[in-house]
């Protein structure tokens, strides 16, 4: 599978979309943010940096502060695959990002949501 697409694809030009996503569930913006802080090590002013510069997820995650070591703990399907058994390493964080913006839409709590 050819995931160029996915690794050019600018961030700033999805997360609206999650944003759309989870406020139609009747969830928040700062949910959102929450989740995306605690996935990454990002905080707000790196996030609006990420969205004025329109950073690929390629570098989003690369440069990340802190990937969180308890996203290994998410499974399950997203856009039709195991998350688990993604290889590309990118590809599965952004699946991994996916998923939890779904869990957020599907009204689970933030604190399953995150792992704790």
């Amino acid at each position: 599978m050819d995931n160029t697409r996915i690794y050019r694809m600018s961030f700033a030009g999805v997360y609206p979309h999650y944003i759309q996503k989870a406020e139609k569930k009747g969830r928040t913006k700062e949910e959102v943010n929450e989740i995306i802080f605690w996935l990454t090590g990002y905080n707000t002013q790196d996030l609006q940096q990420i969205i004025a510069d329109k950073t690929d997820f390629e570098h989003f995650f690369s440069q990340a502060p802190h990937f969180n070591t308890n996203a290994t703990k998410i499974t399950g399907v997203i856009c039709g695959y195991r998350i688990e058994d993604i290889e590309d390493p990118l590809v599965q964080k952004v699946r991994y990002l996916d998923k939890l913006i779904d869990e957020l839409a599907k009204g689970k709590s933030m604190e399953k949501i995150l792992r704790k």
